[in-house]
């Protein structure tokens, strides 16, 4: 307030102001100071008061996370993955403010505990479960793998779900003995003697009576436990039409199978002259040879064979002078090629007491020759076997090579003028071609390396064997039937021939043909390998042995005589060349073959 006549507020006002300042200051001072709290009073349950700066400070335990205060809440380190705060191969579990890790299966704790907190080191290990004996059962082995294992059928076992591995704690299942049960039946065959089933065993196959194969006669059971099949086609043998015999009737049931038979009768005004009067088809396919005649009254005698196919025969003494007039009917068949059939009818005309007729007739063949006397109806019945001649000579590609032995390629030849038996490959020096004689090479000789080579056989193929087109490699160190494909020189110049043989009735002939020439044979990438590698050898033996020879010297004196220098010089000489022919022989083909 103030006074009436405007003045200041005088000393007791100012007085009275004075003493309420204080005690009105005082009363709220004393109101602040009761009213801030006690900090770590308020600190959450799953926090701790600490001093930070001089003050007091709640901050959240371990394992949570909050304002210390009003909430501290549980902070889930499984997160940010179990391989990161576990390890590898690890299971997280969080709990309430904390965590702890197991391991996978298949994992052990490197500190054997089924928990753990990874602050110590700790970490997840493979445990090798084959260390159990017989995890996987009877017939099986067990094989570890990372974490796991597997089970694995032992050799000749397999699983019978025909999986390839297994578990043996997740199936029951076993390893059962691989067999491959009955081997299958053969249409017209029969098995022959006792078999096996297990891999790797075979079962005999054999026609039955009355058919053949030329094919394989063996199935064999495979690791999969399953039978191959037999390439063995049984075929029923057929000997085809019967001979023909001149004057005689044919009792036949139109059979030819096997032991199929048929008689032969004479007809009226002729008798039997022979040891039986039947033939049977036999097992080689043919109807057999039989020598029964029929016979009239003898009108020529002194039947010949001469030359092989010429006959002659003298004529009956009442018709001396007249002029006969034979037919001659030919029938000719081999037995190694079925659909061969030769037949020629002709006749002739002479009045000579002794005929003479010379026959085209094909080389090895069984002919049937029915001579007839047409005016008295006579006819006589003659056999005759031609000799085998010549195979045909080879058909073949004629190669010329230089510096590389070449392929050949074989072709099969017909069977025209006997049966083929065999096939041969002959290597010669190029400079004997125009001397080579093909029966020189007749006699069986093996490779051999201590004689003097001027030509050998490198191969032999049975006829039956050879496949048309197959393919001969020179050199490739095989043994074909009894002969080595031995390896052809460097620098040599070489001829090949081809050989076919036949052979039938004790008759062996052969035919021979140029199948190729080499010229300037050069080494193969290996050869020259080595012979690098063996100069390098040969030059570090020198510098050996010239090291040995100067240390000797010096041991010896200064001055040393000069026959020893020499004769050290002679030494060293001597044993650098047979070193290097060492090396050299080394490398160079050392094998022959045996002159035939």
């Amino acid at each position: 307030m103030s006074s009436g006549d405007g003045r200041a507020p005088g000393p007791l006002l100012l007085l009275l102001l004075l003493l309420a300042l204080p005690r009105s200051a005082g009363r709220r001072r004393a109101v602040v100071n009761r009213s801030i709290p006690d900090v770590c009073a308020t600190c959450h349950i799953h926090a701790t008061c600490q001093q930070s700066g001089g003050k007091s400070v709640c901050i959240c335990n371990y394992g949570f996370v909050g304002n210390g205060r009003t909430h501290c809440q549980d902070k889930d380190e499984c997160q940010i993955g179990a391989s990161k705060i576990c390890g590898n191969h690890t299971l997280c579990h969080n709990t309430h403010g904390s965590f702890y890790c197991v391991c996978l299966d298949g994992y052990r704790a490197s500190n054997n505990n089924k928990t753990f907190i990874p602050n110590d080191g700790t970490n997840c290990t493979d445990i090798d479960e084959c260390e159990e004996s017989g995890l996987c059962g009877h017939n099986a082995r067990c094989v570890n793998t990372e974490g796991s294992y597997m089970c694995y059928c032992n050799d000749g076992y397999k699983l019978e779900t025909g999986e390839h591995s297994f578990h043996q704690d997740e199936n029951n299942v076993s390893c059962k003995e691989i067999g491959c049960g009955s081997p299958p039946e053969m249409k017209n065959g029969y098995i022959v003697g006792n078999y096996s089933v297990q891999p790797g065993s075979a079962v005999h196959y054999e026609c039955r009576e009355g058919f053949y194969s030329n094919e394989g006669k063996f199935s064999y059971c495979t690791e999969n436990g399953t039978w191959e099949p037999a390439t063995l086609s049984c075929k029923e043998i057929d000997c085809g039409k019967p001979w023909l015999i001149p004057h005689t009737t044919m009792t036949w049931d139109n059979s030819t199978t096997l032991w199929s038979r048929v008689y032969y009768h004479c007809k009226e005004g002729y008798y039997f002259n022979g040891d039986k009067n039947f033939s049977e088809c036999t097992m080689d396919q043919s109807w057999e040879n039989i020598t029964y005649v029929c016979e009239e009254e003898e009108l020529f005698s002194n039947l010949s064979i001469f030359n092989e196919t010429c006959v002659r025969w003298q004529k009956k003494t009442g018709r001396l002078g007249v002029q006969e007039m034979y037919t001659f009917h030919v029938q000719g068949q081999r037995w190694y090629q079925k659909n061969f059939f030769h037949e020629m009818t002709f006749e002739l005309f002479t009045h000579k007491q002794a005929p003479e007729v010379c026959l085209d007739l094909q080389p090895g063949t069984n002919y049937s020759i029915n001579i007839s006397m047409v005016a008295l109806n006579f006819s006589l019945l003659v056999s005759m076997t031609t000799q085998i001649t010549d195979p045909p000579f080879p058909e073949v590609e004629f190669v010329a090579v230089k510096g590389s032995a070449p392929l050949l390629r074989l072709r099969k030849a017909e069977d025209q003028n006997g049966p083929i038996s065999l096939y041969q490959v002959i290597v010669l020096p190029l400079d004997l071609q125009s001397t080579f004689i093909c029966d020189s090479f007749a006699a069986t000789t093996f490779f051999s390396n201590t004689t003097d080579i001027k030509g050998y056989v490198a191969a032999e193929f049975q006829a039956k064997d050879v496949a048309d087109n197959m393919s001969i490699a020179l050199g490739d160190r095989h043994y074909y039937g009894k002969f080595y494909n031995a390896p052809l020189k460097l620098g040599q110049e070489y001829c090949v021939f081809l050989k076919i043989i036949s052979e039938w009735n004790k008759v062996r002939t052969q035919s021979c043909v140029i199948w190729a020439q080499i010229k300037n044979l050069s080494p193969s990438l290996q050869y020259m390998t080595a012979v690098g590698l063996g100069s390098v050898a040969a030059v570090c033996l020198v510098l050996f042995l010239s090291f040995s020879v100067a240390r000797s010297c010096l041991h010896r004196s200064v001055h040393p005589p000069p026959a020893a220098v020499a004769c050290e010089a002679v030494h060293l000489s001597t044993t650098v060349d047979v070193a290097s022919a060492g090396i050299a022989s080394l490398f160079l083909e050392t094998e022959s073959v045996s002159l035939l």
